[in-house]
């Protein structure tokens, strides 16, 4: 495995996310200070220390991640959030701000302006809001959690704009179990990506499966 000078520790601001169909309204300011009020009540925050290796794209840094789990939001869903920060890492990768803004992406790269060019879902996003992704940003991801066919079954009925440009990761069942099992309050990940494989090691346990990696377009195609 090839290695790198470590940069500094990059933090990130607690954030909190719940599956894309548990969205409450549109965000109003009154709305926005009352969900806030409610988060930081009602969230458990986890904090990850992650040195992350991804020789596929030949990212190597030491990363530092607080990350609010809403009572809605299963584990594999925080788990899938905090993979694909790491997977997606980026000078200019940033996380949604939690349900009190419902209008945003879970996690996004951002260009100077503050324009959305990468759009990141995690879950299995409804077709209304992919089809809204997909006009708001010229590159959009999906990292699911769990089965996309009911996705599928929603896109075959309806088109969306551009959907040949949505890439789709799909997390290896296994890890994420694996790691349900030794998630805690307080972590230490290792988490390295090379020749498509993640490997994920917490302690003394090592997990690893490969990140299956399409696009939307081909999932739809017809099969023959």
């Amino acid at each position: 495995m090839r290695t790198a000078a470590r940069p500094e520790h990059r933090r990130v601001q607690p954030c909190d996310r719940v599956r894309p169909t548990d969205r409450g309204p549109p965000s109003t300011p009154a709305h926005n200070r009352a969900m806030a009020r409610v988060m930081a009540l009602t969230a458990t925050m986890y904090r990850f220390t992650i040195e992350l290796s991804d020789v596929d794209r030949g990212v190597y840094e030491t990363l530092e991640l607080r990350a609010a789990q809403h009572p809605s939001e299963s584990a594999g869903y925080l788990i899938t959030r905090v993979l694909a920060w790491c997977l997606e890492q980026d000078r200019d990768l940033v996380m949604g701000r939690g349900i009190a803004f419902p209008d945003e992406p879970a996690l996004s790269v951002t260009d100077p302006t503050g324009a959305i060019q990468r759009w990141i879902e995690v879950g299995v996003p409804a077709a209304d809001r992919l089809h809204r992704a997909t006009k708001a940003a010229p590159s959009v991801a999906i990292y699911a959690h769990r089965s996309i066919q009911p996705l599928l079954l929603d896109l075959r009925q309806r088109q969306i704009h551009r959907q040949e440009l949505v890439d789709v990761f799909i997390m290896p069942q296994e890890v994420l179990a694996d790691l349900e099992r030794v998630l805690s309050r307080n972590s230490a990940w290792s988490v390295l990506r090379s020749d498509g494989v993640v490997y994920v090691t917490v302690g003394d346990m090592t997990t690893s499966g490969p990140l299956a990696a399409t696009t939307l377009a081909a999932l739809l195609a017809p099969q023959t």
